[in-house]
């Protein structure tokens, strides 16, 4: 099994980023997806989660309004649309896998199946 992220980068504050983490090895649409970051001397944070049938998404209080989660199960993706980003988002970003997960499931950090490298999030402000 394997997740590969990308579309991380450096952006301006204010501006958008498309994260993407495309998966192999896995029935995709089996799988609960999360979006999670970890800052330097942080612990890793939920920010999204859609359950496995992509009726539900849930979000962290700190990017409500602001990223957008969704999956296109034809291509094994999830994504994170990421808009109005500032300095507080940065960080590293992972996705999750959790088989037969609902989005609220999604949300505890220690329970995914499986996780992706990261892909760094970088704002300038």
């Amino acid at each position: 099994v394997q997740l590969v992220e990308s579309g991380g980068g450096l952006v301006q504050a204010g501006g958008s980023l498309r994260l993407s983490c495309t998966a192999s090895g896995v029935t995709f649409g089996r799988y609960g997806t999360g979006w999670f970051r970890q800052s330097p001397g942080k612990e890793r944070a939920f920010v999204a989660a859609m359950g496995w049938d992509g009726r539900t998404a849930i979000y962290a209080d700190s990017v409500k309004g602001r990223f957008t989660i969704s999956r296109d199960s034809a291509k094994n993706t999830s994504y994170l649309q990421m808009n109005n980003v500032q300095p507080p988002d940065a960080a590293v970003y992972y996705c999750a896998l959790k088989q037969w997960a609902n989005a609220h499931l999604m949300m505890r950090v220690p329970g995914a199946d499986y996780w992706g490298q990261g892909t760094q999030v970088t704002v300038s402000s």
